[in-house]
């Protein structure tokens, strides 16, 4: 082992690791995350046992608004580094974080995932959907991030431009020649045409897997037991 947190006393688990991942460029750096909503860089060249942390990262909480689901919704279910190395990505159930390793404080980049289903917590808590595992990847540029949600939905966010785009993975997009069309989920008001409600949103139907090629714009997503690849347009 190279983290060990286990308790004495099995009773006094109350932190588990969700994830890790080595540097991309330094090979005795990586990170850890908790399902605290913690993030841990550890250096194996101090010790080749690291259950003392180099920085330790996270985000103040809100007391405003903490509520029941709190802790379950900050639990962190995926940790990715930059390609350049100099950020990483954590991912937790509504939102996309980016740190700068060089800022343990707070995020410098937070993206909302799915905020709409804030209001739907109660009944994704009955339905065992708010303890889902979503992954992120970085394109190969670190321009650009990648997620995935319910319905089939998948997003991107463009980190400079702050352009974040919802599409779906279906078997209609995935015939030769498809174009993916965007969509939106309405979250108040009346619906539009090409809208969805929140309310007929298939929870079945989630991305939990994404990938992105490191050289190419084709991106990966895998719903339920189905793999989709798509690649960007070529003119």
């Amino acid at each position: 082992d190279i983290v060990d947190i286990k308790p004495a006393n099995m009773e006094e688990l109350t932190e588990v690791i969700t994830a890790a991942e080595f540097h991309p460029h330094h090979c005795n750096t990586f990170v850890y995350s908790s399902s605290k909503g913690t993030i841990r860089l550890c250096d194996m060249r101090s010790s080749a046992l690291c259950d003392h942390h180099t920085k330790f990262f996270e985000e103040p909480e809100d007391p405003s608004s903490r509520s029941f689901f709190s802790e379950i919704i900050s639990s962190i279910s995926d940790v990715k580094f930059s390609n350049n190395g100099r950020y990483m990505m954590t991912r937790d159930y509504l939102s996309v974080k980016v740190w700068d390793l060089n800022m343990e404080s707070r995020p410098v980049e937070t993206y909302q995932v799915h905020e709409y289903l804030r209001s739907k917590l109660c009944s994704l808590y009955e339905n065992d959907c708010i303890f889902d595992k979503f992954e992120c990847c970085w394109n190969g540029s670190d321009s650009t991030i990648m997620t995935g949600s319910y319905n089939n939905f998948f997003r991107t966010f463009e980190r400079e431009t702050q352009r974040d785009t919802t599409l779906e993975a279906s078997r209609e997009s995935s015939k030769p020649r498809a174009i993916l069309k965007p969509r939106k989920v309405c979250t108040s008001g009346k619906r539009k045409k090409d809208e969805i409600t929140v309310d007929s949103l298939d929870f079945n139907k989630k991305i939990l897997h994404t990938a992105w090629h490191p050289m190419e714009n084709i991106i990966a997503v895998a719903a339920t037991n189905n793999l989709y690849l798509f690649q960007e347009k070529v003119n």
